[in-house]
């Protein structure tokens, strides 16, 4: 998932409860949102998918690996899949692999697709897993549970490491589905000699972009790399563990928040063939080498904060639903150590932080994930433990105060 590298580190802020200070956001708190709860009981929520065939269902995927149907306040006894047999087995305590990918094809109405992103055991020596994007199709006389015989392996990417997974899924509006792969994981990016995000011939530490209208997919006509040696289905590089992104619906925009190392977390608005930094820079402060590294070419974030404000972030979406009006055109996002953010773009295209104030969230929430349904209305997925395993998940939909 999107949490840190020491697990040492996470457990003690986790038993110290996760004091954060919001003292370094830009710009003053602003009109405040509340949270409602949707349902309980969910085991660590990382993944929230919408089927646009009128249902108003949401499905929700666990990242032990199963996905939930949810009508109303309801979650249905019988799961859409279940991928438990697929995956890894993930250590109880903490793992940062597991489910982690969900969304529905744009046509679901119609093909009942949707797509999942896992992580499965790996044959391959010196990997510790690997990631596999796979198709399904809903059962036709039965639309709340998904025909298992009806998966199909597209892409399967080798992991080094247990963590920076990435995970993300989403079509753009060109149709094309985007996919968020972290680095490989370890501490620092130590892959070869540039890293794995500044390598080009990895699909580690990069946004992928493929055409899935045939299987196993084709790589897109205008794809920046795909007439040279490098690895085709890139669209942007220079990633660490792009933990969430999302499209503005109505600009088209594709921001991307990125979990730093030791000292600080970025948001990005991704763009065709850009490099993102990692790991010359974490967010715009040079990483490796520590000082005097060279920016030439490198894009710099749209927004950063340090760990004194947070610890590991959680992307959202640019708000364009119609009942938290005030928020019309923000981005609004989180840190997994619980606090809520949005940001603002002035007339001069600059944009700035503020701290989302939400009236009734539990101090002790997590925020894992965001979700945005048919409507464009916001969710959090969010549990209060660090374990995978936890049933303390819960699905919330902010709502205006």
């Amino acid at each position: 998932m999107h949490m840190k590298n020491n697990i040492l580190v996470i457990l003690l802020l986790c038993f110290c409860g996760c004091q954060q200070t919001n003292s370094q956001s830009k710009g003053a708190a602003v009109p405040g949102v509340r949270i409602r709860e949707v349902v309980t009981g969910l085991n660590s929520p990382v993944a929230l998918a919408a089927p646009d065939d009128g249902s108003e269902r949401l499905f929700v995927a666990e990242q032990g690996g199963i996905i939930k149907v949810v009508i109303g306040t309801t979650t249905l006894a019988t799961p859409l899949l279940d991928l438990r047999p697929k995956m890894v087995s993930l250590n109880r305590f903490y793992d940062e692999r597991g489910l982690l990918g969900l969304v529905c094809h744009p046509d679901f109405k119609t093909n009942g697709k949707f797509y999942v992103y896992y992580s499965a055991a790996s044959s391959q020596k010196g990997m510790n897993h690997k990631s596999v994007l796979e198709e399904y199709v809903v059962n036709p006389s039965d639309k709340n549970v998904a025909n298992g015989a009806s998966a199909k392996r597209i892409l399967e990417i080798e992991e080094p490491e247990s963590n920076h997974n990435g995970g993300q899924l989403a079509f753009g509006p060109d149709g094309y589905l985007y996919i968020a792969v972290g680095d490989g994981g370890g501490a620092g990016d130590k892959h070869g000699n540039a890293g794995n995000g500044q390598n080009l011939f990895t699909l580690l530490g990069k946004i992928l972009r493929i055409d899935v209208s045939s299987i196993p997919y084709k790589i897109p006509s205008d794809n920046p790399f795909k007439a040279s040696e490098a690895k085709p289905e890139i669209w942007a590089y220079g990633l660490r563990n792009p933990w969430r992104f999302s499209f503005d619906r109505k600009t088209g925009q594709l921001f991307c928040a990125d979990v730093g190392q030791d000292e600080y977390e970025e948001v990005n608005i991704i763009e065709k063939g850009k490099n993102y930094g990692w790991r010359i820079m974490e967010a715009s402060h040079c990483f490796n080498p520590a000082q005097n590294c060279n920016k030439q070419g490198l894009t710099l974030p749209i927004d950063e904060y340090s760990h004194a404000v947070g610890q590991s972030i959680t992307g959202g979406y640019v708000y364009r639903g119609s009942v938290i009006t005030e928020f019309t055109g923000k981005y609004l996002f989180a840190d997994w150590t619980g606090p809520m953010f949005y940001l603002s773009q002035d007339s001069k295209g600059e944009w700035s932080r503020s701290v989302l104030d939400v009236a009734n969230k539990p101090e002790d929430l997590r925020v894992l994930s965001f979700g945005e349904d048919t409507k464009g209305e916001l969710y959090i997925l969010t549990s209060q433990e660090v374990t995978p395993k936890s049933h303390t998940g819960a699905l919330y939909k902010i709502i205006p105060r």
